[in-house]
């Protein structure tokens, strides 16, 4: 098995011969970006991962020879522009392929639409289906860009939360100048926007996709392809109110400053990590793998003094922070009754729960959609970008949603399927190629079986791939092997507790001043020496790195004061 990885003198072993400045549990990109923040500021740092490979969500593997698979994020468009500043990624090897259509939805009737960052080429792709839509599209996306400027402070900041702990006058003034700076900027932005800008933004936050769309646009399919956004990795419809936040999370990243492009990574999403990891490295920081935390350590005062692996191992330091999920780290690392009640609870009880399986794919030749009508094996726009699969209209992503609802994987999944072998030559051998299926919606539980029944998964995946045939006769035929990671799989394999690829749904009620818990949204934890760096904690879910770089200037912030 072809493996991307630390090569590393360090064992877990040697790490119990020093005290650390701070501990990492967990080498995803969050906790990779937190420790290249922590070392670059002279603090010395150690990730403990317990895979055999760094990345977390954001690896590459090699698991049907020839064939680098994405294994679970898949496109890359969120990470933050200063981060990649910041780590100099580029010069560590990140190299992104913009995509270009970006989203191709083919129909069954044998119309297709083709979306991309080229203005006319939209205009006549949607004027296909509506003139009206054709005008009003440009305007949209405008609006949802606008929006974005008024979050990016927000995602780039630690929330204001309140005053935690006993702490110096000077320190209780500074947090009082920077909580009063961040609602003054608030403040200006929202001044900025305009009283009907803000009515508008509300509306997207507060609305089910379904209602913000139809009030913009006419078209099933362009409504639908629109609308897969606001649902991908979630249980809900876009019929729930709230998530037409969804919609702007997933538009609010940017690919070499165009704002709202998603790109391949070449080598896979592995190379993100990769690229993040030599930089934490350059920093100073340890990087250790096959290094699974157990228990953390916590002396009589509350305060957390270390880990304990598995093996026994204990290791020393000031400071842990986890790259883990909220649950995972308060429910399953941190010692029993150590936590107050109120708190356990609401951590205990936060929404985990998945829809979403995973299904990465060797294949020997590109599918032919029928709608296409090209006849030749090479790559057209149609393969380019994200091709979206039993979303013509939002209503089939409605009947979807609802049957995984009452416990059953829909019948006609939702499906996007990605191509990155068509730009990134280094993933497939030559003539062959990689093809990723983010399928919903798959219940964590299903009522007419189980994920451990090799049958029944076996059947799942071909369901998909009848679907697919549908479009493109003879996609079958062209698989060579498989892997598939339902929502048991994503808890077991990547930790992803309930198989949820944001650590914790992203409605309106856990975000912000409220993600994971209220009081507890600025990466502190009711334990001093804890905080939390992952994508349980604000801003989120997505290859972000915002809250592991968020986090890291918190822990920085407190220890030098």
């Amino acid at each position: 098995m072809w493996r991307r990885t630390f090569c590393t003198t360090t064992t877990a072993a040697t790490l119990a011969n020093k005290k650390w400045d701070a501990l990492v549990i967990g080498g995803g990109h969050n906790g990779l970006t937190a420790a290249a923040y922590l070392a670059q500021s002279g603090l010395s740092v150690a990730v403990l991962e317990r895979r055999h490979l760094i990345g977390g969500a954001a690896v590459t593997e090699e698991l049907i020879p020839g064939f680098k698979f994405s294994r679970c994020s898949y496109l890359q468009s969120l990470l933050r522009p200063s981060i990649i500043r910041d780590l100099e990624l580029h010069r560590h090897g990140l190299k992104l392929l913009k995509r270009n259509p970006s989203s191709f939805t083919p129909c069954l009737d044998g119309r297709y639409l083709l979306l991309g960052s080229d203005a006319e080429m939209n205009r006549l792709e949607i004027s296909k289906f509506s003139e009206r839509d054709a005008d009003a599209y440009p305007r949209y996306e405008n609006q949802l860009e606008k929006f974005c400027r008024f979050m990016d402070p927000l995602i780039d900041s630690s929330p204001p939360e309140a005053h935690q702990g006993v702490s110096s006058f000077n320190s209780r003034l500074k947090h009082k100048l920077q909580k009063s700076e961040f609602w003054a900027h608030c403040l200006h932005q929202s001044v900025s926007m305009g009283q009907q800008g803000l009515v508008d933004f509300m509306d997207l936050l507060l609305s089910p996709a379904s209602k913000v769309l139809n009030n913009w646009f006419e078209s099933e399919v362009l409504k639908a392809t629109l609308a897969t956004d606001a649902v991908i990795g979630t249980t809900t419809s876009a019929h729930s109110p709230g998530s037409g936040y969804v919609l702007l999370h997933h538009v609010m990243g940017e690919t070499d400053g165009h704002r709202g492009i998603w790109s391949y990574v070449e080598g896979g999403m592995g190379s993100v990590s990769s690229a993040i990891g030599k930089a934490a490295k350059e920093a100073g920081a340890t990087i250790v793998t096959d290094a699974e935390v157990s228990k953390m350590m916590i002396d009589d005062s509350d305060r957390v003094t270390g880990v304990i692996l598995a093996d026994g191992t204990k290791i020393s330091s000031s400071v842990v922070l986890s790259n883990a999920t909220a649950y995972k780290t308060f429910m399953e690392l941190v010692p029993e009754n150590v936590l107050p009640e109120d708190f356990s609870r609401a951590i205990k009880h936060s929404d985990y729960s998945s829809a979403t399986t995973k299904i990465n794919l060797a294949v020997d030749k590109l599918p032919q959609f029928r709608c296409c009508n090209i006849g030749y094996p090479e790559a057209g726009p149609q393969h380019m970008g994200t091709i979206h699969i039993g979303s013509e209209t939002i209503e089939e992503i409605e009947t979807a949603c609802q049957e995984a609802r009452n416990g059953l994987p829909s019948r006609r999944p939702v499906i996007e399927m990605t191509i990155p072998s068509v730009l990134d030559k280094t993933i497939s051998p030559p003539g062959k190629h990689v093809i990723n299926l983010f399928v919903q919606f798959t219940p964590y539980k299903p009522n007419d079986g189980s994920w451990e029944d090799t049958a029944y998964r076996e059947s799942f995946a071909q369901r998909c791939f009848n679907l697919i045939d549908e479009y493109a006769p003879g996609f079958s035929s062209s698989v060579i092997g498989y892997d598939m990671l339902a929502p048991p799989d994503l808890e077991r394999i990547i930790g992803l507790t309930g198989g949820n690829i944001f650590h914790g749904a992203m409605g309106l009620d856990s975000l912000f001043l409220m993600r994971p818990v209220k009081g507890w949204s600025n990466y502190r934890t009711p334990l001093r020496g804890l905080y939390l760096c992952g994508s349980g904690a604000h801003p989120g879910g997505g290859v972000m790195g915002a809250p592991g770089r968020n986090a890291a200037r918190v822990v920085i912030d407190d220890i030098k004061g």
